[in-house]
């Protein structure tokens, strides 16, 4: 068929509903099962460094941004369900070992859970500036999800800078890296 490469399918050049070919549907929606995973795995950060919390006002700010978090976790789902796909298998893995992960960050103390979500939010931010590179040119819901949920993590960092942080070390932040890499990778496909 005219115009299309040796790996595209007939199937690939269909207009969804939404006008996204399927083949920029099944990107865009691998994309949001990410980030789906991604608001999965917040739930259970917020949650558990709200838990360890030492601080009311820490505490508080946590299930602030745990309440956020659930907004975009909805939109996210929300935006799958419209691409006819589904969240990641592996949620309530993401969610047990965020909460983990957040809980035993937050029994370092206050500043140093803040510091965290401070780099969590850095990280997420990059995150989603590659995603919004990534998501096709006319996937606007998808982009306006996105670019919503950019600008509420980058005020989560600027937030918790306010409340002061401990600077988390260079081998803790690679570490979180490669742990969102492999749920990246992980949820991108399961």
């Amino acid at each position: 068929m005219l115009g299309m490469g040796p790996n595209a399918s007939s199937d690939d050049h269909v207009l969804m509903e939404d006008g996204l070919q399927a083949r920029d549907k099944k990107v865009s929606a691998r994309l949001m099962r990410v980030n789906h995973a991604g608001e999965v795995a917040a739930q259970g950060l917020y949650h558990g460094q709200a838990y360890t919390a030492r601080d009311e006002k820490v505490k508080q700010h946590m299930q602030d941004c745990a309440r956020e978090e659930q907004a975009h976790l909805d939109w996210c789902k929300k935006r799958l369900t419209e691409l006819n796909d589904r969240p990641s298998a592996l949620a309530p893995a993401w969610y047990l070992g965020s909460y983990a992960i957040g809980a035993t960050v937050g029994l370092l103390g206050d500043q140093w859970s803040l510091g965290f979500v401070s780099e969590t939010e850095k990280q997420v931010v990059r995150h989603l500036d590659k995603h919004l590179s990534r998501l096709p040119e006319n996937d606007k819901k998808s982009q306006e999800i996105l670019q919503r949920i950019r600008d509420d993590e980058a005020r989560h960092d600027a937030n918790a800078q306010d409340a002061g942080v401990h600077e988390i070390p260079k081998f803790a932040r690679h570490l979180m890296q490669a742990t969102s890499k492999v749920m990246t990778k992980t949820a991108y496909w399961a």
